[in-house]
This record gives structure tokens, C-alpha cells and sequence, in this order.
């Protein structure tokens, strides 16, 4: 998730500055391939400690679970409703624009006997794709209305297709995304059926019994944020029909049940009764996360799972204690212990390999081998391990051995790393070559791996999945050999802008794929596309109403530039003013000028000149300075996170991460503001709301908003020219009477409407007006209401895939959307749909 800049990749800091700055440098014009919180204080963790904090910090809402299966539900009773009412809307389709030559986050990957040239993809919250070209193209495989978020995915020998929903990876964003069970497919993916576990929450790991095609073990996780559910090692004995918990069973001792699922499971594929099933101790509260516990541990059945004894070898020590100085106590090490991974080499069964990943602070456990089949274990220490698995090793954890050589293996973490001796060394395949298949296209091999498969049917044949899509080695996995294909479209997108002259120029901001601009025709397809700027996560993009050559582009924490042409400006460029930023630094245009751009931290700062310098005009946005979010992970609270301007050149509407809703009247005469200054309600500033009902510096009580909660978006009417008129968005997972999300005010903020209708209880993530009416991008999909927000329409054929950002053009009628697993898509509106827009500027 994070930028190769970012903290988290201390060994190859210096390396990856080095080699994102000749990248971008020399190939920019390039083309490029419910449940109370559980009573725990270990939640003091360092900043950038873990991927997707800042995607998850605002979909979560204190005291409420997360029901994800609820909002598919409904958004699916919407599209059908809008079917039936008005099929012209129903019937719009979605085209993916791309980026296709780059993937987005895979989790798992499966191979079918007998057919070497086919590919099978779980993706993070993209579904499942397939290939029938040996990975060089993809098309999707998933049903659009289940959930797109996939945590493990199995073939088994007659090609019947096994998928598990829900990532089992704390991080990434999709991790809020719960699993609705696990899914059967018969047909190649044509048709999907639910076959168990839908209260599984997530799975790790499914495995078909390699001397029983019909006998399937699936590795059920377990819901991250509610406790309980099914959790632990469930077998199938009839392909699907049936499931069944065999670990654990009701007389073992496992510490933390309630907490406690399975995320990795191995067979001997010599003696398909000797099981082991690794256990993971981890959930998460909106407070903090804890994903190590003494519910953290290893089985072994050698009797098909008849019993099961727990392999005490696979432990941290005293050594591995660290000090928790909130209670002024050591932990055990069954607290330090997080999660783990094991697997069994094929040619020499007797040889096993597992990894404790993570301890509580997310570093690097342990690394154990086995010669007796897994009975007992030897530590070690392998050169070259500890540091691929940074400072979140939860996010790894997979272990993959050769088919053919049991000292030949990769252990899943930030870079391909091999080992040729057993596991004694880990080596980095840091320097190697990604080819294309027609031409070039990264760099390197992109970081954060999560799957690997050897083809069963061609030997030395492998495929490698991680966060930047699939590839593909014919030469064992050696280094300089491997290759990505050519169109893979389930990139994930927090940001999307068009020209507003064409729409045939797009730029987009990418989870862990940077900042990328398509020039040309923009239905030619994914080789117009390129990387434009320095991002690592491309956050905020933005292009130039006026001058269409002129782009903005942002990656975390402030990190803005300017570009020309799709070239950074590094000498003249834009200049961020000094500011507590946090995760996203939005930029939005004044409509009557393009040269006056905005952007926050904490505070609001306009520039007159392209962002050459900024004047801060309003104080610290915020309740208190210098706030430190409570999970941790993201680094600061109480900043903007949504502007809004309007035609008349001076309204502008602010949002924050606490809810607060600030309005000024007039922007271009405020005078200069300190830095750190904190901002009254006055001084050519209205607060709004203040987002916390027990205040009385406002009229929080009277407005009935929601508290505490992310205002993501924020759109003015143009049509008014008072600027009073504005539509409130707000993130997080609500249901019944705490559902509304979206508001709108004809009068500056006194009063406000409840517009959200039958809107699904999901986060809404963007929201703008076309003709007057509303369209609402979600995480279960985009939405539009004709009748003032009194009841709503799904647009079109897109999945239901969370979606953060839109974009209209009037002159061609299109609207465009960066949703988060599915690429860039575009949709022409019809009729009144269309007539009468003008690209509104909005978050």
C-alpha cells in the first residue's frame, strides 16, 4: 500500500529513492506496464506501520461492525428496482479505459491440470480474472453482484473452481470488504454458487487434497472486527456440497477462540492424512489492532484430523519479548506470537518450512524447518529474511516451494526473495528485469508479494502474484526472467480528473502503482497509458481546466507536484506550504480562474499561480492540534480531507476527518493566517458543524449530522450564485436509522435535508451533481436520484465495486470513475442524464 518512499522499506530506502527517481525521470514519457472493543493497550505502534490505515480508518464507525454483505444486499435490490423502473439507466455499460499493462493486488493464484495455458486470479477487490494465454491477457470471471474482495482461490483436477471471499490480509483497504462465504464454480468461472461459510469473515488458504480431487480444506480467518464466527480449518468431502470443522475441535485447548482463525493449511502430498493447520490471534476495533495473541499456533494431524497435536516447536522465546510500558510488563511470547505460515515440499515431503511473520509490533518472528514431516521444527535464523517482512509481516506469510527441489523456495514478502539452500539464505531479486510481453514495462518486479504457483503441467514454469499484478517465469523463477502480461484490468484507483476540453486526457492515482496519465485516443486502450510526476500511492490527480498540458498530481502526506506534459517540474514547480498534512492533501481549481488552486492540511492554503506559493487563509481546521490517530497506522487526525470551491470565486466549503464543516464566503480577500494557528468561528469563517453533538459552538444538536465521521465529499450547486447551496457526503458502514450518509443545505449550512433515500448503508466516497441531481459514487457502486435524493438508481452495469472518485464532461456526455479494483471505467450518459452539465470541480 505504502510509497517505496515511505519507512516501511528500510533496507532499500536509499536503493528505491534512487531508482524511482531515474524511472520517473527518464520513462515518464514512456509507455508502461458489532462487538465491544476487546480490553487490550497494545496499540501503540509507529506511524506508516501497516498498508490501507488511512482506506480503513474512515469506513469504520465506533460501537458498529462492519456489514458489508448488508450494502451488497442492498445495492443488488437497487440495481434490480432500477431494472424494472428505468432500464435505460440499468443499461448503461461501464468500459474499462485501463490501465491494463499493470495489475492490481492479487492474494491468490490457481492452475488447472491438463490445461498449461491457463491462469486463474483472486484478486484483492477485483473478483476473478482468467487467462487462456498463459498470462498475457485477462478477462473477468466473477459474478459483478457478489463482493469483490477474494482471499484464497484453489482449482481442483476436474477444473472445478474454489474461492474464498474476504482477504485475510489486514491491509491494502480492502480489508474492510468482509467475505460472504465461499464460492463454487463448475462452469470456468461462467456461474458462481455459494457453497458455505458465510459467516467465515475471510479465508487464508484453500487447498484441494492432492490423492482426492473431491476432498477440499479452506483456511476460514475469521471476521477481523466481530469475534466469533466461523473460524478454524473447515474440510469438504464432496467438492463444496457439504463443510465441516474438524479444527479445532471442542476439547482443544486454544487460547483466544473467539479470535483465533486459520490462515494457512498444508497436505503432505505423500500421505493426504498429514495435515498442518496454522491459527492466527488478531482482530481489530476501530481503537487499535492486535494481530498477534497466544491463540497464535501451529497443528499437526496424521490422521486425517481425527486429532491434532499442537506443535510447540513453532514458538517465540524470551528473547522475543518486548516491553509494553502502558501496564510496565513484558509480553509473553504467545502475545508476540502473530501469524504464520507453513507448507510442505512436494518432492520431500518430510521436509517442511513455516515462518512466524510478525510479532506485535509487526516485525519478523521466526523462521523453523522440519525433517521429519512436520513432527518437530529447528529454528533459524536465514540471512536476508527478517527485513522483506519490514514492519508488517501479517501482510505476507505465505512460504512457496519448488514442486521439483525442496531446497529451492521464496518466502511471500516486500521483494522476491529466494532461497537455493534450504532456507538457510534468502536472496533479493531486487534488480530484476520485468519484461512485457511486447516491449517494457516496470522496472522491476513489483513489490509486496502474496501469491506463487508452479505449473503442474510445464516444468519450470511459474506465475508470481503481488500488488502489481501477475507475472510469469519459464526459467524456475530465476531472476531476470520474469513477465508481466499485457492487459490485466483490476487495477485499484483512489482518484480520477479528464480535460475538460476532450475527455480523451485521464489521470488517475493508483494503490502502490504511482500517478498515470492516458494521452491520445482514450479508447485505444491500456498502451497510451503512462506514470507521470513522483507518487508511490497516487492519492489526489488532477488536470488543469484551462490548460490541459498543465497536471497536478499527489501521493501521501502532502507529497504534490506540478507537471508539464506528463514531465515533473523540478525546478519551478509547485511548492506545498508547510501544514500537518494528512494521508490525502486535496487540490481543487477555482472555476473562474484555473490558475487559483486550493489545497490543505490542517489549514486552507490558496495559490494564484499554479502552486508556485500559497497564502494559508484560515487556521487549524481541527478540534486540537497535532492529533494522533488511535490505530496508529494513519498518522494524524484532524485535517481536511474534502474541498469544495464555487463559480463565484470565493465561496469555499471545507470537510475534515472529525466531521467538522467549515463555509467561508470569501476566499480571495481573507488576509494571511500564522501557521498553527487555531481557527475561530468568525474571522470570514462559519463553522458549520463541529461534528460532535455535546458542543454548543454550533448548531451541531439542530442539524442532525452525523458525528465524528469522515466527510469525504462536498460539492457546491453552480446554479446558485449565492454558493449555499451544497450536498455533504460522509464515509463509514451504517444501517437502519444511522444509515443516512449524504446531506444537502439550500442555505449555507443553517439547515440540512437527509438526501441518502434507500441509498445501501455503505461509505460514500464522492458526490456530484448532473443536471441538478445528485450521483453518488460508493463502495458498493454508483448512484444516481432524479427526485431529489428521496430514492435512488444504480447506474449501469459496473460490479459492485467501491468507487472514489467521478468525473463528468459535458461535451461528450461521459463519466468516468476511479473504483478500486476494477480500473478507470467510462459510461456515456443519455438524454437528460447529460443536458444542461458543467463539470463541476469537487472532491
Amino acid at each position: 500500500m505504502q510509497s517505496l518512499l515511505s519507512p516501511r522499506r528500510p533496507l532499500t530506502a536509499l536503493a528505491a529513492i534512487a531508482l524511482l527517481v531515474l524511472g520517473l525521470v527518464v520513462t515518464t514519457l514512456l509507455p508502461r506496464g458489532q462487538a465491544a472493543p476487546l480490553a487490550d493497550p497494545r496499540l501503540d505502534l509507529p506511524p506508516l506501520q501497516a498498508p490501507g490505515e488511512w482506506f480503513d480508518s474512515q469506513r469504520g464507525v465506533e460501537g458498529a461492525s462492519i456489514d458489508y454483505a448488508g450494502t451488497l444486499a442492498e445495492s443488488a435490490a437497487i440495481a434490480e428496482r432500477t431494472r424494472a423502473i428505468d432500464p435505460a439507466v440499468a443499461g448503461l455499460e461501464w468500459d474499462l479505459l485501463g490501465p491494463t499493462e499493470i495489475g492490481g493486488r492479487v492474494v491468490d493464484l490457481a492452475l488447472v491440470p491438463g490445461r498449461p495455458d491457463e491462469v486463474w486470479v483472486a484478486t484483492a477487490s477485483g473478483g476473478v480474472w482468467h487467462s487462456a494465454d498463459a498470462g498475457s491477457t485477462y478477462s473477468p470471471r466473477w459474478d459483478p453482484e457478489l463482493t469483490q474482495a477474494l482471499g484464497a482461490m484453489a482449482a481442483g483436477p476436474d477444473g472445478t473452481l474454489y474461492v474464498g471471499t474476504g482477504e485475510a490480509n489486514p491491509g491494502g483497504g480492502s480489508v474492510v470488504y468482509g467475505g460472504t462465504g465461499l464460492y463454487v464454480s463448475r462452469d470456468d468461472g461462467a456461474s458462481w454458487q455459494l457453497s458455505g461459510l458465510p459467516e467465515s469473515g475471510a479465508f487464508g488458504r484453500i487447498v484441494v487434497d492432492p490423492s482426492d480431487g473431491d476432498t477440499v480444506y479452506a483456511a476460514a480467518a475469521g471476521d477481523l472486527f466481530v469475534p466469533g464466527g466461523e473460524r478454524g480449518l473447515y474440510r469438504s468431502p464432496d467438492a463444496g456440497q457439504t463443510w465441516e470443522l474438524i479444527f479445532p475441535q471442542a476439547d482443544t485447548v486454544l487460547p483466544n477462540r473467539e479470535t483465533t482463525g486459520a490462515v494457512d493449511v498444508a497436505v503432505d502430498p505423500s500421505d493426504s492424512d498429514r495435515i498442518l493447520v496454522a491459527m492466527w490471534d488478531h482482530h481489530r476495533t476501530p481503537e487499535k489492532r492486535v494481530y498477534a495473541g497466544p491463540g497464535s499456533s501451529v497443528w499437526l494431524t496424521e490422521d486425517g484430523g481425527t486429532t491434532w497435536t499442537h506443535v510447540t516447536d513453532i514458538a517465540l522465546g524470551e528473547g522475543d519479548r518486548t516491553r509494553n510500558d502502558l501496564e510496565d510488563r513484558l509480553y509473553t511470547p504467545g502475545e508476540e506470537t502473530g501469524r504464520i505460515g507453513v507448507a510442505f515440499a512436494p518432492s520431500d515431503p518430510s521436509r517442511v518450512y513455516a515462518m512466524i511473520a510478525n510479532t506485535l509490533d509487526g516485525t519478523h518472528g521466526a523462521w523453523f524447518s522440519s525433517d521429519d514431516g512436520g513432527r518437530s521444527f529447528t529454528r533459524s535464523e536465514p540471512f536476508g529474511l527478517a527485513a522483506n517482512n519490514s514492519s508488517y509481516g501479517w501482510w505476507f506469510a505465505r512460504i512457496f516451494v519448488d514442486p521439483r527441489n525442496a531446497d529451492h523456495l521464496y518466502a511471500a514478502g516486500l521483494e522476491v526473495i529466494e532461497s537455493l539452500d534450504g532456507g538457510s539464505t534468502f536472496l533479493p531479486q531486487s534488480n530484476t528485469t520485468a519484461l512485457v510481453v511486447t516491449g517494457a514495462n516496470q522496472a522491476i518486479v513489483h513489490s509486496d508479494q502474496h501469491a506463487m504457483v508452479w505449473s503442474p503441467d510445464v516444468p519450470g514454469l511459474v506465475y508470481l502474484g503481488n500488488d502489481g499484478g501477475v507475472y510469469r517465469s519459464a526459467a524456475n523463477g530465476a531472476a531476470g526472467t520474469w513477465v508481466t502480461g499485457v492487459s490485466q484490468g483490476w487495477t485499484q484507483h483512489y482518484s480520477v480528473d479528464v480535460d475538460e476540453q476532450t475527455a480523451q486526457y485521464v489521470v488517475s492515482g493508483l494503490q502502490d502503482n504511482l500517478c498515470m496519465h492516458h494521452v491520445g485516443d482514450v479508447e485505444a486502450g491500456s498502451a497510451a497509458w503512462m506514470k507521470y510526476g513522483f507518487c508511490g500511492d497516487g492519492i489526489v490527480t488532477r488536470v488543469d481546466p484551462g490548460d490541459p498540458t498543465t497536471t497536478y498530481y499527489c501521493s501521501q502526506y502532502g507529497g504534490c507536484g506540478r507537471a508539464k506534459a506528463g514531465a515533473p517540474l523540478l525546478v519551478g514547480g509547485m511548492r506545498m506550504p508547510g501544514d500537518r498534512y494528512g494521508w490525502l492533501a486535496d487540490i481543487q481549481f477555482d472555476p473562474t480562474d484555473p490558475d487559483t488552486i486550493y489545497t490543505a492540511g490542517a489549514q486552507l492554503h490558496r495559490s494564484t499561480n499554479e502552486g508556485t506559493a500559497f497564502t494559508t487563509i484560515s487556521g487549524d481546521l481541527s478540534s486540537q492540534p497535532e492529533q494522533t490517530d488511535p490505530n496508529t497506522g494513519y498518522r494524524l487526525r484532524g485535517g481536511v480531507t474534502t474541498i469544495a470551491t464555487h463559480p463565484d470565486g470565493d465561496t469555499v466549503w471545507v470537510g475534515t476527518d472529525e466531521g467538522r464543516l467549515w463555509v467561508t464566503h470569501s476566499a480571495s480577500t481573507l488576509p494571511p493566517v500564522t501557521r498553527g494557528s487555531m481557527q475561530a468561528n468568525g474571522d470570514g469563517w462559519t463553522l458549520v458543524d463541529d461534528g460532535d453533538a455535546t458542543t454548543t459552538t454550533d448548531n451541531d444538536g439542530d442539524l442532525g449530522l452525523p458525528e465524528r465521521t469522515w466527510i469525504t465529499s462536498i460539492t457546491t450547486d453552480p446554479a446558485d450564485p449565492t454558493g449555499k447551496t451544497a450536498w455533504v457526503a460522509y464515509s463509514g458502514f451504517r444501517q437502519g436509522e444511522e444509515g443516512a450518509q449524504l446531506f444537502s443545505t439550500t442555505d449555507g449550512g443553517d439547515t440540512f435535508t437527509n438526501v441518502s433515500g434507500d441509498l445501501p448503508g455503505a461509505p460514500i466516497n464522492d458526490v456530484i451533481l448532473v443536471d441538478g441531481d445528485p450521483m453518488v459514487a460508493t463502495d458498493v457502486g454508483v448512484f444516481l436520484s432524479t427526485d431529489g435524493g428521496d430514492s435512488w438508481l444504480r447506474v449501469g452495469d459496473l460490479p459492485a465495486v467501491p468507487v472514489l472518485e467521478l468525473r463528468h464532461h459535458v461535451g461528450t456526455n461521459t463519466l468516468t470513475a476511479a473504483t478500486f479494483g476494477h480500473g478507470v471505467r467510462r459510461t456515456t450518459l443519455l438524454g437528460d442524464q447529460a443536458v444542461g452539465l458543467e463539470l463541476a470541480l469537487h472532491d
